[in-house]
């Protein structure tokens, strides 16, 4: 049986910009394109007709900007979007309200000779693990039951305990922003302990996410910065392109913000935080590992374990794509897995 392909719907007001996407996902044996559209109205139209398994977007169009358009896609034929944003503090804020409107992952519009092949086989890969839900809707398979949450026997004690925990890690990608904001906004103004983020986002982004976050939430969200002491009720969101660290001071935890070094895949990388968090505070982390391309964070949820922390993930359902935190619990690493509805008012509970 032969695999279905990835259908891809292409809207940018550029018609250079527009060939250029077609060019780079022709490229791919598992990806169509089967459409263009020149602004947000006629995207609509064109997704209507063209029931593709994932859209790539542009923010800024006339008749119809991009957000605008994702709004009344989302509404109307629930499709995968992709984001193309620029590299400014402003295309960021524009690239989280398209998000918060409906769409699923974004990308830098870079595609220049200076970035070529990395940011032409990023855009492939994006697309293909974001459609397989597209294809899923499209093949009629996309509804199933939500399953509660799952507990693994070996680990009760430690999902159980209050008391234990002094610290929330939080890892993410694709899907990764909307979920961590649905997550933090149900925390109250007292939770009690520090949470760190760790996102895959570029470091233009970082700042305004933060921003965002901090103005939704009861808690504090801030941006991390090096020689940050960890606070309760406050949460550091790593910046983008560098690492986050952690180091005893006195009887406190700071935070060390470091250069990326080129062998590392991830800026900011949720195994090198949780590992240094693993290290320095063995059996009080409660890590959660959320929706995500990859398996980043599964090494680190290992060294947590065999120090006794307790790790919890988002179930498939839930998830953008599950990729991070399928690789935990393939690994047998999960204490419990949740709907991203659940995790939120969990951590109330345990905590």
């Amino acid at each position: 049986m032969i695999a279905s392909k990835v259908r891809v719907l292409v809207v940018d007001d550029s018609s250079f910009f527009r060939r250029r996407i077609a060019e780079i996902l022709g490229k791919d044996p598992a990806i169509e394109v089967v459409g263009f559209a020149g602004n947000g109205e006629s995207a609509i139209t064109e997704a209507r007709r063209l029931k593709p398994d994932v859209i790539t977007m542009d923010v800024e169009m006339p008749v119809l900007d991009g957000i605008s358009a994702v709004k009344r896609i989302v509404a109307e034929n629930p499709t995968p979007i992709l984001m193309f944003s620029s590299l400014t503090h402003e295309g960021a804020r524009a690239t989280l309200d398209a998000l918060e409107a409906g769409a699923v992952d974004f990308l830098p519009k870079q595609f220049d000779e200076g970035r070529g092949r990395d940011a032409a086989s990023e855009l492939a890969r994006r697309v293909l693990a974001i459609g397989s839900r597209g294809i899923n809707r499209r093949l009629g398979t996309i509804i199933r039951p939500q399953p509660v949450a799952r507990e693994y026997p070996k680990s009760i004690s430690t999902v159980t305990r209050k008391g234990v925990h002094k610290l929330i890690a939080i890892g993410a990608s694709t899907g990764g922003p909307v979920a961590i904001q649905s997550l933090l906004t149900v925390l109250p103004e007292s939770f009690p302990l520090p949470i760190i983020l760790v996102v895959h986002m570029p470091a233009s982004f970082t700042p305004a996410y933060a921003e965002r976050l901090d103005s939704q939430c009861a808690i504090n969200v801030t941006e991390a910065g090096d020689g940050d002491l960890l606070q309760p009720g406050h949460a550091y969101l790593a910046p983008g392109g560098k690492q986050m660290v952690f180091e005893q001071r006195g009887e406190g935890i700071v935070i060390r913000i470091k250069e990326s070094s080129s062998d590392q895949t991830y800026r900011p990388c949720v195994d090198v935080s949780f590992g240094s968090a693993a290290r320095l505070l063995p059996g009080k982390v409660l890590a959660i590992i959320l929706t995500g391309m990859g398996s980043d964070g599964k090494q680190a949820a290992r060294v947590l374990k065999d120090g006794g922390s307790t790790i919890w993930s988002q179930n498939e359902e839930s998830c953008v794509v599950y990729g991070m935190p399928q690789a935990v619990e393939k690994s047998g690493l999960s204490d419990r897995v949740l709907a991203l509805a659940e995790i939120g008012p969990s951590l109330t509970k345990v905590v």
